[in-house]
């Protein structure tokens, strides 16, 4: 230990002295600022999209340049408030309030409680429940819209939902204008068993006053409209829209298969197949629904104003 202390005393240098080496390499050389420049940058993570059908990665903001339409032709799902912004005219519209309904009245035992289910969904999508209503002019033609969110809970029907609806319908009642609905769910709500199955008797009972003052009510289907939805008030338009490829039935592929035990056709349960069967009228890209929207709107709109006039 003492040779080693004298050694190091002859070189100069003791232990103690020893200062760590300085890393950095040429780049630590240059100037504070000029460093900044070639420094590493952070990329958001949500900068890049994948296209659903090709993989490809889209640029997120070519993207919602195409409303949310890949280069492919994939129309991808969009929330309620990007759907009533590409409806209405110049993205204007008043937004009328949800009802506020009773939560988790069954008390469902789940590995998450409801409730918290609720409030991750509210907080994900800033809407009260899978459906939001809208009030503004599509074209320069009134009319109240009601969108439906598959990104709240699979767009599921609830009482929050059915009461919506139903609020949307008494809204197109009072101001005496068309009542359009833009569909996407998975079906009811597990959640509130029999409760949610009520709400299609119920919405189909708001649809009658709707028809009964003469106003249209016109769906336009999206990807996917399934389940109880579809078996209720999807299927209730005086004219279907949907937009290309979306998924429109009542129960899955795999299930209808094992239950009738035959191979389904290429295509089934898109919307060009349903065209060709005839339960839905026309398949309408996105970019184009507001036109086609409007001219069917104000025609009907016509139809009743002569009407009356008789």
């Amino acid at each position: 230990m003492a040779m080693a202390e004298q050694r190091n005393d002859k070189a100069g240098k003791s232990p103690a002295s020893t200062a760590p080496r300085e890393r950095g390499g040429w780049l630590a050389k240059i100037a504070p600022g000029v460093r900044n420049l070639v420094s590493k940058r952070e990329t958001p993570e949500n900068l890049w999209v994948k296209c659903p059908d090709t993989g490809e990665m889209i640029y997120r903001s070519d993207l919602e340049a195409a409303l949310w339409v890949t280069p492919s032709g994939s129309h991808m799902r969009i929330g309620a408030a990007q759907r009533m912004r590409y409806t209405f005219d110049d993205g204007q519209y008043e937004k009328i309030a949800s009802p506020v309904v009773v939560e988790d009245p069954l008390k469902f035992p789940d590995d998450k409680p409801y409730p918290e289910r609720l409030k991750a969904a509210r907080k994900a999508t800033g809407e009260q429940d899978s459906m939001a209503i809208g009030f503004g002019k599509i074209q320069g033609q009134d009319a109240v819209v009601v969108v439906q969110d598959f990104s709240f809970m699979g767009g599921s029907l609830g009482m929050g939902a059915g009461e919506i609806f139903i609020k949307a319908a008494q809204e197109a009642v009072t101001r005496g204008c068309p009542f359009v609905i833009f569909t996407a769910s998975g079906g009811a709500r597990m959640q509130e068993g029999t409760l949610s199955l009520m709400q299609m008797a119920r919405t189909t009972l708001a649809l009658n006053e709707v028809k009964s003052a003469g106003l249209p009510y016109v769906v336009v289907l999206t990807d996917p409209t399934t389940g109880g939805v579809s078996a209720s008030y999807a299927m209730l338009g005086d004219v279907h829209l949907a937009e290309p490829n979306a998924m429109i039935a009542f129960s899955g592929r795999r299930v209808i298969e094992q239950t009738i035990r035959e191979v389904l056709p290429p295509g089934f349960q898109r919307a060009e197949f349903l065209v060709e069967r005839g339960m839905v009228d026309q398949v309408v890209a996105r970019a184009d629904i507001p036109r086609v929207l409007a001219s069917i709107l104000k025609t009907l709109m016509m139809g009743r104003a002569r009407s009356r006039a008789a």
